[in-house]
């Protein structure tokens, strides 16, 4: 690894409490590359060498079967990816392509595994991120099953707005069809939904969908804290499990 990268990698979540010696040991063979869009990193079923880690770009995890693909869920900074298998030393349930350029942190499995067994601080770090992971994962399942195609847009469009803190307006960070994918609806769905959400006050211009009505959006979405996660990026909310902690803490100051 580079020593310009030495610092920002010290700054990861993963890394924060771990010790001196660990970190050397988990990122002796590490290294940071950049890709091009379309690039697929690797596929379901394949070994898993390393550990990836997003800092820059997006990311679409995917699954096929049957000569069927479907969208797992996109992947912004900062996002560790492929960590489950890393830890087992088991194959790839998923694919993995950039979306767009992408500065991506690639560190040895057995790395990992060794740093683990020799620093239970290192080793909670890993689990916490595995945490955040897995609520996540409960959080889209939960929305796939209880909710129809127009619920799970409209909560996605309020999830993005809270996430990006961008007031009236959401930017679609890619393209209809993967959104369509990771929403669990067909393109022609997806049309459709944003169709019934006109007269909830969402207007769509290419990338820019306009949200003039917020209150009107959240009667029909009735977003749920055990099911989204709005916790603004940003500052110290930087992983997946840093949101689901702010959320958590949110939720016990309020009062019963």
């Amino acid at each position: 690894m580079r020593a310009s990268d030495v610092d920002r990698v010290k700054g990861l979540p993963l890394f924060a409490d771990a010790a001196a010696e660990t970190f050397r040991v988990a990122t002796a063979g590490a290294h940071v590359q950049r890709f091009p869009p379309g690039t697929m990193l690797l596929l379901e079923g394949d070994p898993v060498d390393f550990l990836y880690v997003l800092l820059n770009g997006q990311v679409e995890l995917h699954g096929t079967w049957n000569d069927h693909e479907t969208v797992l869920t996109i992947l912004r900074p900062v996002s560790t990816f492929i960590l489950a298998a890393v830890v087992l030393d088991a194959a790839a349930l998923m694919s993995a392509r950039t979306l767009e350029r992408c500065e991506i942190l690639m560190i040895p499995g057995d790395a990992i595994r060794t740093a683990m067994r020799l620093d239970p601080r290192f080793a909670m770090s890993v689990s916490r991120d595995l945490a955040g992971c897995y609520r996540g994962l409960v959080r889209n399942i939960k929305n796939i099953k209880l909710r129809n195609s127009t619920q799970r847009l409209a909560n996605y469009l309020l999830a993005q707005r809270a996430i990006d803190s961008s007031g009236s307006s959401v930017i679609l960070h890619h393209e209809k069809r993967i959104l369509a994918s990771l929403l669990g609806m067909t393109p022609e769905n997806l049309s459709r939904s944003f169709a019934a959400l006109q007269k909830h006050g969402v207007t769509v211009q290419g990338s820019v969908v306009t949200l003039a009505n917020i209150a009107a959006l959240e009667q029909l979405a009735k977003p749920d804290p055990l099911i989204d996660n709005s916790a603004p990026r940003g500052g110290d909310i930087i992983a997946e499990a840093d949101a689901e902690i702010w959320l958590s803490e949110l939720s016990r100051a309020k009062p019963r």
